[in-house]
């Protein structure tokens, strides 16, 4: 199966014709310049006739259901159940990419299942889950298709969840995340240098979404951080990431610190050591942070909930399975009744899958 065969143009927004005659994508930060047929860095953005277009509107790489907490949100309806989907292409170009046959896929032929947003959200009805994640590639190189989505799950009830590294521009932040309900940002390091020099781009952009996140839009929000052995990882910068947290958003935003394994072109790396992850946590905790949690490793203590009040476990998390839940009132501690941050039920959700494949 060749490209053509494949691609659905869908007009793009968010460009304007640049002086020398090419267009000019304002999507994201790199105001990729694209000249007749000429694709933009994430490939899925293309100048056809003097116009841009979303080449992959309507094609995924494939639906799964998975455990809310594997996005990861341990504090979106715990328990419950997200249908989970990407398409192709991303518009960083991070070097240890852990979904990269996704992510820096040039081929089309990666987008094997079709659905239109109206489908997505009547499946994930269909099916008891209670939310859809746009997620595996970044959801916004196919903003339009996520849009349309999310706005079609709000009609039927059903929550939105971009899972990002919210590399985005201030002109269509306000529309991606106007129907979204929820969110994980990732946060690849706390260094200029290392979103220059191993992701290809910046920082800064990714700071000004997750102040606009906090202070101008009601999504609930999670920050993920992969840490990777001698890149980001130091001391240092673990003050500096965890500072500036505390200072923008506030101690009551969740922060998952991942552990790396060796990927792309970061093979010569070793996985990250548990004890790194809990170093991390711990300095986390010292600022001042409620909610520090601990990914890709089994660590039933770091991976679960905690009063900030009373200091009880509120929420046990043995990987992406929940045992005690202790939350009544819409988000309430069950031991002191103080306010635990985040979107709760009073009873814990039933999903108890790993990953489902979902076929259209």
């Amino acid at each position: 199966m060749n490209d053509a065969a494949v691609e659905t143009p869908f007009p793009a927004r968010y460009w304007q014709t640049a002086d020398n005659g090419r267009i000019r994508c304002e999507l994201c930060p790199r105001f990729c310049h694209m000249r007749e047929g000429q694709r933009g860095f994430c490939y899925v953005r293309q100048n056809q006739g003097g116009r841009l277009v979303l080449t992959t509107y309507g094609r995924s790489s494939g639906f799964c259901a998975d455990p809310i907490e594997k996005k990861p949100l341990n504090h979106f309806y715990p328990g419950t159940s997200v249908l989970s989907f990407g398409t192709a292409g991303c518009n960083l170009g991070c070097k240890f990419c852990q979904n990269w046959d996704i992510s820096k896929s040039r081929s089309m032929d990666r987008l094997a299942d079709s659905a239109t947003p109206q489908a997505i959200a009547e499946a994930a009805k269909t099916r008891g889950c209670r939310s859809v994640a746009f997620t595996y590639n970044d959801p916004v190189i196919f903003a339009e298709y996520a849009a349309d989505t999310a706005l079609a799950c709000r009609a039927l009830g059903v929550k939105t969840v971009v899972v990002s590294a919210g590399y985005i521009t201030q002109k269509a932040r306000g529309d991606f995340f106007r129907h979204v309900d929820a969110a994980n940002i990732d946060l690849k390091a706390f260094s200029t240098h290392f979103y220059e020099k191993i992701c290809f781009g910046a920082i800064e952009p990714v700071l000004e979404t997750l102040k606009y996140l906090k202070h101008e839009t009601e999504v609930w929000f999670e920050i993920t951080t992969l840490l990777i052995p001698g890149q980001n990882d130091s001391d240092e910068e673990l003050h500096q990431l965890t500072d500036w947290i505390a200072e923008q958003l506030g101690p009551g935003v969740p922060l998952h610190f991942t552990a790396f394994h060796p990927d792309f072109r970061m093979t010569e790396l070793g996985r990250t050591p548990p004890e790194t992850l809990l170093r991390a946590r711990s300095i986390a905790k010292e600022k001042g942070l409620h909610y520090v949690y601990v990914g890709n490793v089994h660590n039933a203590e770091a991976s679960s909930t905690y009063c900030p009040h009373c200091g009880e476990m509120v929420i046990e998390r043995n990987w992406f399975r929940l045992g005690r839940y202790k939350i009544h009132d819409g988000g309430k501690c069950g031991y002191c009744g103080g306010q635990i941050a985040g979107k709760f039920t009073d009873t814990k959700g039933n999903w108890q899958g790993w990953r489902e494949r979902v076929r259209f």
